[in-house]
């Protein structure tokens, strides 16, 4: 039996279908008490998602991302369930630097906790550090992105040059299932990216693809952009600080050693992967 906590969120939503039966989802909110049998696997996605508009207090993710998942952690030890399987965050690398966002910080405490303990023999523990996964039910930048070439036609922000590392929720929940399967896979700590990395005006050329229109690119001046976004993050509009940097950054990460590992090819490629993903906004 697995069981997922989180299983009402994105990517909980996904794995439980992915999965199929034989899986037991877990309210944290009602009960954080949990009836592991010998066998089973407990894959924690519950989590405070980092916060684009500010307003979330930083206790909180300690409260959620840490606290939480140390009680989850320790019950699993207790118990003869053989499978731990914690949904980090690539941003956990962030989180031994100075003034990083809470999320960070909680993500990389949670990852501490469960590296200080001793793993009894028979038992597996993995820490998943995806890039930004995709997929349908997706809620966040790439909406906010699709909206906006859907609506306008225009791309503001093509003066920014990127590159960045994403997964799709299809990959990343066979990723999971694949290390529940597999009692010779390693414990350790993995991050999950598919193997191509795309820009993000890349991107919009591909939802303009799914949306059968044509997309203007506009290099505004990137000071101007940062200075818009600097008044949205006072004012509270769409784009702010976070979101254009989530938008316009570099983050590229290498997810090739848990798939060499596996032995298998991931089941989507990246590019079929968000044409999936844009043809669910469609949907929407």
């Amino acid at each position: 039996m697995v069981y997922i906590t989180g299983i009402t969120g994105f990517i909980g939503q996904n794995l439980s279908q992915y999965l199929g039966e034989s899986i037991v989802g877990v309210n944290l909110r009602q009960s954080a008490a949990l009836s592991l049998q010998k066998g089973d696997a407990l894959v924690h996605l519950a989590g405070k998602a980092h916060d684009l508009k500010n307003t979330s207090e930083a206790a909180d993710y300690f409260t959620v991302n840490t606290a939480l998942t140390a009680q989850v952690f320790d019950q699993f030890l207790a118990s003869p369930a053989s499978v731990f399987v914690f949904l980090s965050s690539i941003k956990a690398l962030e989180g031994q630097q100075a003034k990083v966002s809470a999320y960070s910080q909680s993500k990389y405490q949670a990852e501490q906790y469960i590296l200080s303990k001793i793993i009894p023999e028979g038992k597996r523990v993995y820490i998943l550090r995806p890039v930004m996964v995709h997929g349908p039910g997706n809620k966040g930048n790439l909406n906010l992105l699709f909206g906006l070439v859907k609506k306008l036609g225009i791309w503001p922000l093509a003066a920014f040059e990127n590159q960045r590392s994403f997964v799709s929720v299809e990959n990343l929940c066979f990723i999971i299932q694949e290390i529940i399967r597999n009692p010779l896979l390693p414990s350790g700590t993995y991050t999950v990216a598919d193997p191509k990395t795309f820009s993000t005006n890349e991107l919009v050329h591909m939802a303009g693809e799914a949306l059968g229109k044509k997309v203007w690119f506009l290099k505004l001046p990137k000071k101007l952009v940062r200075l818009a976004a600097a008044l949205g993050s006072i004012f509270g509009l769409p784009l702010n600080t976070d979101r254009l940097e989530k938008l316009t950054e570099n983050a590229v990460f290498d997810g090739a050693e848990i798939i060499k590992l596996l032995g298998k090819p991931l089941p989507l490629e990246a590019q079929a992967g968000f044409k999936k993903t844009f043809k669910s906004f469609l949907a929407q």
